[in-house]
């Protein structure tokens, strides 16, 4: 038996016959020849329905970017610990104080009563994570916000094709941040988008220009450079695979939706990831007793498990004194199996049957 991969993007022909097309037009960076990353801009604002995207070369440079457009030097900004480092590392890029929240522990995202309870007067933002690609509260969330004046960025990493209520991940925050990558659900070898919603549309000249060194004002030989940027431009490469993922995305959410319900009614574990027919399943995670000995024993039966995440606020760097407790209990037990378009029924039905065995 052939392992079961914890990740395995699902790819054809097109992704090769466009790849293809790109390395012959010898145009291979941003913005020139066949201008595949603006025509990725477009594709994906009109999917979100959001009025800007503006593509970077990984989910860190969108919240790295996205963070630059608030004044958060100094200032706190309240996110969960149980997610990717990058999130926080994004605040400190920006001379922001990571302040972290504890998370609901149905749902493994930011517990809406922990962030009024973080907030002080430095507070200047508020980073919620859809962790695993399972909406957090936008709605409560927006109201915190609107009650103390804050700005709101969402970090999406997980949830490209996530709705709330009905309305697409994209559009609820001031600017809300996507990654691309091999093992997410747009595959790209890389890749990034911000949206900007509402009053921060008029950023968007200003965001291109710092995702490419500041660099502005360009007519051929001739440009300016009037403010710090960065290298963070998204490829033809990536942007031309991008297309092709997006055309397919909703598809292959909806083949993750169905792996996601039959873990959810048939893995026998009390603690689980909910269904909810809105979310992408990024990720699908269960909670189990013995984790070491769980994930030994998934590994000799040839199926590839994960842990999303080691909370941040447990690295060196990040040694938090005050600890968020359900954060602290959950990331010992956490576990993600897999969840892809490429399982067959055959390997569900097995890692169901296994799961089942270990933790009766």
């Amino acid at each position: 038996m052939n392992k079961i991969k914890l990740f395995d993007p699902s790819i054809d022909y097109k992704e090769k016959n466009t790849i293809i097309k790109v390395l012959e037009s010898k145009f291979w960076a941003s913005g020139s020849g066949i201008q595949n990353v603006e025509k990725f801009e477009k594709k994906f604002s009109k999917y979100v329905c959001s009025p800007v995207s503006v593509a970077v070369n990984s989910g860190t440079a969108a919240l790295h970017l996205a963070l630059s457009l608030f004044n958060i030097k100094n200032k706190e900004v309240i996110l969960p610990s149980l997610s990717f480092v990058s999130t926080a590392h994004a605040v400190k890029y920006n001379g922001g104080i990571p302040i972290f929240a504890d998370i609901d522990p149905n749902t493994l995202c930011i517990d809406t009563n922990s962030i009024e309870e973080k907030i002080s007067k430095r507070t200047a933002l508020i980073l919620p994570v859809h962790f695993g690609g399972y909406p957090a509260e936008l709605d409560k969330i927006a109201k915190i916000c609107k009650k103390n004046k804050l700005n709101l960025v969402e970090d999406a990493a997980h949830a490209v094709g996530t709705r709330f209520k009905n309305k697409m991940i994209g559009t609820h925050g001031d600017a809300v941040c996507f990654s691309f990558h091999p093992v997410k659900n747009l595959a790209m070898p890389a890749g990034g988008v911000i949206t900007l919603n509402r009053n921060m549309k008029k950023f968007e000249k200003e965001l291109k220009e710092r995702r490419w060194c500041g660099i502005s004002n360009r007519n051929f030989f001739e440009y300016d450079v009037n403010q710090i940027g960065w290298n963070y431009y998204m490829n033809e490469f990536s942007a031309a695979i991008g297309i092709v993922q997006l055309a397919k995305l909703e598809k292959l959410n909806h083949k993750r939706k169905n792996i996601a319900k039959r873990y959810f009614h048939e893995l026998k574990s009390e603690n689980k990831m909910p269904f909810d027919n809105f979310c992408s399943y990024h990720l699908y995670w269960i909670r189990v007793k013995n984790r070491t000995k769980f994930i030994k024993n998934m590994l000799e039966k040839k199926i590839e498990v994960g842990i999303h995440y080691k909370p941040i606020d447990k690295m060196s760097m990040y040694s938090n004194k005050k600890v968020n407790p359900i954060t602290e209990k959950i990331s010992k037990e956490i576990v993600s199996i897999p969840i892809h378009p490429n399982l067959t029924n055959d390997n569900i039905n097995y890692i169901i049957k296994t799961i089942n065995k270990l933790i009766k």
